[in-house]
């Protein structure tokens, strides 16, 4: 998508939706307030990954490393908050829980942000046609899972990713095929709805298959919190309370928790303002020291003060 489409705010939109869709975890922002002059616009988009990279426009120079800074916090909390950018002169009382963040921006404009984290929703592959499985793929749909609902014969391992959990629910009916299947694709999670005796018979026979030891460790069976004597529904119950309970654990090892890239801090010794310690932020070295900077404005004020100073150095000499 092209820097155009993504200055638009529908094709921020539009780009969120496809990062979810890759289950890659991202913030969304949106300005909901403004006062001039600001670059920004009310109902402004932009998305900041794990990564610190930013789509979209929602602010300039001053306003854009402020924002990829509490984006980050955001994702990592995974808490939404209101952002209130500028000084405090431009707000009145500011709704509980806001983040009021004082920066010395030469253009003097104020924004409120609205950052939101979006954690992709679990993916989970129920594979079968009996009543447990349309009930687990149901209670997960209502869950807002990424539920899908697999017939035996229908399966392959093209329909799973790294970040799929897999419940093999065809009780007897090709089993062996359909679980061996699975694990070509790595799932974070496979589990089998059957019996001890079945799936101690399960792998044995996948075991003879020369399936690795450290594969057939990652088949769960039988699968399911233990609710005692039980009725086909409630087996898929009892599955997906195992899987809710096991969800933090699955995902990561996967690497699916939000992989959030740290970003060291410093303070631009001209306005005091806190900047990202990168190439972003208008770096100088002086006398082997590396200052960084808001904008360059505030680079090309420290720059004439040191060479005054060299000056003054000089003439004392």
């Amino acid at each position: 998508m092209g820097k155009e489409a993504l200055a638009d705010g529908w094709g921020v939109i539009e780009h969120a939706v496809n990062l979810r869709r890759k289950g890659e975890a991202f913030v969304l922002a949106t300005v909901v307030w403004r006062e001039g002059p600001s670059s920004g616009q009310q109902g402004s988009r932009a998305i900041v990954t794990g990564s610190g990279q930013i789509f979209g426009w929602i602010g300039g120079a001053c306003a854009e490393p402020v924002l990829i800074r509490e984006a980050l916090r955001a994702l990592q909390s995974q808490e939404s908050r209101l952002l209130a950018i500028g000084s405090s002169d431009h707000f009145g009382e500011l709704p509980k829980g806001t983040t009021e963040i004082a920066i010395s921006c030469q253009s003097n404009g104020a924004l409120q942000i609205f950052i939101e984290p979006i954690i992709p929703a679990p993916e989970l592959i129920v594979v079968g046609r009996s009543p447990m499985a349309r009930t687990l793929h149901e209670l997960a749909t209502n869950l807002d899972w990424d539920s899908h609902l697999i017939d035996g014969p229908d399966f392959s391992s093209a329909a799973i990713s790294s970040r799929s959990m897999v419940v093999v629910a065809t009780q007897g009916h090709g089993d062996e095929e359909i679980v061996e299947s699975a694990l070509a694709g790595r799932p974070s999670y496979l589990g089998v709805v059957g019996s001890p005796q079945r799936g101690k018979a399960l792998l044995g026979y996948l075991s003879d298959r020369n399936i690795s030891q450290e594969l057939l460790d990652t088949i769960r069976v039988p699968i399911g919190l233990d609710l005692g004597r039980t009725t086909h529904r409630e087996v898929a119950v009892a599955v997906l309370a195992e899987l809710v309970q096991l969800r933090p654990s699955l995902e990561a090892p996967q690497g699916k928790e939000p992989v959030v890239v740290p970003i060291t801090e410093v303070e631009d010794p001209i306005c005091g303002m806190t900047v990202n310690e990168n190439d972003a932020s208008h770096p100088l070295v002086v006398a082997g020291q590396t200052y960084y900077f808001c904008c360059l404005g505030c680079r090309s004020q420290y720059e004439k003060q040191v060479a005054e100073a060299d000056v003054v150095g000089s003439a004392k000499c």
